[in-house]
């Protein structure tokens, strides 16, 4: 791990461009067909742990409209050891599970007040979820099949289009604060604080690239979930290695030789 944080990136990388979040899935795709264990293995247990909330939570809409939020939103911290094996492939060497497993018995405190921070911006999008449907819908919101019936196929224009705006406002700042965060945690000793402002630095230069990248990384997940959690296998660890390099993109991080945490 390096042992200082990079130095803030004030200026704009000309070669960050829109077609970078494909260059940065190209990577991460490598990196996950040289490696596949340890990222296929983060999959499958993500993948499980989002059947059983599905099952547990069929019948009842705001507990797995909950559950899903903060599944989505915590998933980023629990492949968080998957930025370590990429940065291992950057050096020639396949990182295995042995080392992943290293960085979490670390108990790394930064890692877990952010991941805190993460589950309470969850718990916030669903209480005001809650608050907006309830007071705008004419009927109850109980079960899945009502928000579909209720909400998303509502003949009138306005609450279906309002809720998803106001997901996406509330979606935005959660991702601009772990974008370049998450990683650089993992990278160096940065505080969360200091990783925190650079993720939104990041974003301030390159505005247009983030928004982007945050529709790719929304499209692949919410594909993902609609293949019944199956495809989060091969998604979560294919978008942890890409946002391994992005990271390494925004910030011009150059490659060395990664310690074993």
């Amino acid at each position: 791990m390096h042992t200082t944080a990079h130095s803030p990136t004030n200026d704009v990388n000309p070669s960050i461009t829109l077609a970078s979040p494909l260059s940065w899935l190209k990577a991460g795709w490598a990196d996950l067909r040289r490696n596949p264990v340890p990222g296929l293995l983060h999959g499958l247990v993500l993948a499980a742990f989002g059947m059983a909330l599905l099952w547990l939570a069929r019948d009842q809409f705001w507990l797995l409209a909950g559950a899903f939020s903060g599944f989505l939103i915590v998933a980023p911290i629990l492949a968080t050891g998957l930025y370590h094996v990429s940065r291992a492939c950057a050096t020639g060497r396949c990182a295995g599970m042995a080392e992943v497993l290293a960085l979490w018995r670390s108990r790394d405190q930064r890692l877990v007040r952010f991941g805190a921070l993460l589950a309470l911006a969850g718990t916030g999008w669903v209480l005001c979820s809650a608050g907006f449907i309830t007071v705008w819908s004419d009927v109850p919101i109980r079960k899945p099949m009502d928000f579909l019936q209720h909400v998303v196929l509502n003949p009138q224009i306005g609450l279906f289009e309002v809720w998803v705006l106001l997901g996406a406002l509330l979606a935005a700042p959660v991702f601009a604060s772990s974008v370049v965060a998450l990683p650089m945690l993992v990278d160096t000793t940065a505080s969360v604080q200091t990783a925190v402002t650079e993720s939104w630095r990041t974003v301030a230069n390159y505005p247009l690239v983030m928004a982007v990248w945050a529709m790719v990384i929304a499209g692949l997940a919410g594909l993902g979930m609609l293949t019944g959690m199956v495809g989060l296998v091969v998604v979560v660890p294919w978008l942890a290695h890409s946002s391994w390099h992005a990271y390494c993109d925004l910030t011009r991080r150059t490659a060395d030789t990664p310690s074993a945490t």
